[in-house]
């Protein structure tokens, strides 16, 4: 039977060992900002005397350069196109270099290099520069971001903190064309706005998918970090994580985000995470921080979740969340090692009275394994499940009570607003 976990359970619980995570906070930049950079030159220090080797030391020298003569004639046959034949080919070296033999494999299907993606994905790229007072366009800027164009008519994604609490908005696009921007809507639960210009024509961004993804594959980072003049930055990293969920403020979580190792900066929120062939794969939104400064390591909004909740944003301007009503705690069980893992997540009370959990007829003690045909291991699972569903959709879910296994449907009903 399954046993609950030591110490609080629900996903909201939680909470970081070590590792803050923080959004570009608003300001994100002064006015004009004045990058700090690294000179390119230096005092180069003066050279130490040279001092004789002991007999060991050139024994081992002379090993070393034997060593390195087989790489360096590997790096001529290279360079020379004689390994570019699919067979295996064999280099001859000096009798005492053992010299191993590669096969060299072409990949028709391998991506196209970060420069094309590059050409493909940066005239979807703006400038997000939010401030107060003024006109539509001249204003002072006491923030920016990143944005995302979304259809060829004028639709921009940006973060929710990127526009939070502002009066006036623009976007600037890669040559300089610099419009106002309206505010169509935000959503505070996903970070995620869109913004309206008047303008057509627009290079709108290929929408991907994570579906296919797996951990390794080339995630690259597309944006206006620090709100430096002179066009979009990119930077190439991994896919390094899925469905992490991600603390960025008092009782506040992201679910189900992508986790990458591309560096993401402040300025670079509302950017495009994007994969090896330039389709969107995610919203950039966070990056984790500890005392000793940025870890490296970057979080974007999954693009379905994106797509639910922009189409949402657009058709209304407004965001209605899907609401199952229950509280859930993670439920180990007890392996014969001695081991516990995480098996489903446990109804352990339920959120008002006519929730959709209770008009299904669930009951306190049932465990979830299976929400639309996902497979269910923690609370978590279930919170990015019903995130990337609309009010009023029908579920299957699949449950154990009292050891039976048995399926149900229901309607997920509305989130209420948070007090």
């Amino acid at each position: 039977m399954p046993v609950p976990p030591p110490g609080p359970g629900p996903a909201e619980a939680g909470e970081t060992s070590g590792l803050l995570f923080e959004r570009d906070p608003l300001p994100h930049l002064p006015p004009s900002p004045s990058p700090r950079l690294q000179p390119l030159w230096w005092d180069e220090p003066e050279p130490e005397p040279r001092r004789g080797l002991r007999p060991a030391a050139v024994a081992m020298l002379a090993v070393a350069s034997g060593l390195l003569g087989a790489a360096v004639l590997s790096i001529v046959l290279v360079a020379a196109g004689e390994l570019d034949d699919p067979a295996p080919t064999t280099a001859v070296g000096p009798p005492t270099t053992v010299v191993e033999i590669r096969e060299i494999i072409t990949d028709g299907d391998a991506p196209p290099p970060a420069s094309a993606v590059a050409r493909k994905v940066v005239p979807s790229i703006v400038t997000v520069e939010v401030g107060r007072g003024g006109d539509a366009v001249e204003f002072d800027a006491f923030g920016s971001g990143s944005g995302v164009v979304l259809s060829d008519d004028g639709f921009i994604i940006t973060n929710h903190h990127v526009i939070e609490g502002t009066t006036r908005t623009r976007v600037i696009f890669q040559d300089g064309r610099v419009y106002a921007a309206d505010v169509v809507g935000s959503d505070p639960l996903t970070d995620l706005a869109v913004l309206t210009i008047d303008a057509r024509g627009l290079r709108p961004i290929d929408l991907g998918s994570t579906d296919g993804l797996s951990i390794g594959d080339t995630a690259i980072a597309v944006g206006n970090p620090l709100g430096l003049r002179g066009g979009a930055s990119l930077t190439v990293g991994v896919v390094s994580a899925f469905d992490r969920e991600v603390n960025v403020g008092p009782q506040t979580s992201l679910f189900g985000m992508l986790q990458t190792d591309a560096p993401i900066t402040q300025g670079s929120s509302g950017g495009a995470l994007v994969d090896g062939s330039g389709s969107l794969i995610g919203i950039t939104s966070a990056i984790g921080v500890s005392s000793a400064g940025a870890e490296g390591i970057g979080f974007a909004i999954p693009v379905e979740l994106v797509q639910r909740i922009t189409d949402e944003i657009i058709a209304t301007g407004d965001v209605r969340h899907a609401f199952l009503g229950v509280q859930l705690l993670d439920s180990l069980e007890e392996q014969t090692d001695g081991a516990r893992i995480p098996v489903g997540a446990s109804i352990e009370g339920f959120v008002g009275d006519d929730s959709a959990a209770r008009a299904a007829g669930l009951q306190l003690g049932d465990l979830i394994v299976r929400f639309d045909g996902q497979a269910v291991r923690t609370s978590d699972d279930v919170i990015i499940g019903i995130r990337r569903y609309r009010v009023g959709q029908t579920v299957e879910l699949e449950l154990l009570r009292d050891g039976e296994r048995f399926t149900t449907e229901l309607q997920l009903g509305e989130r209420p607003p948070d007090p």
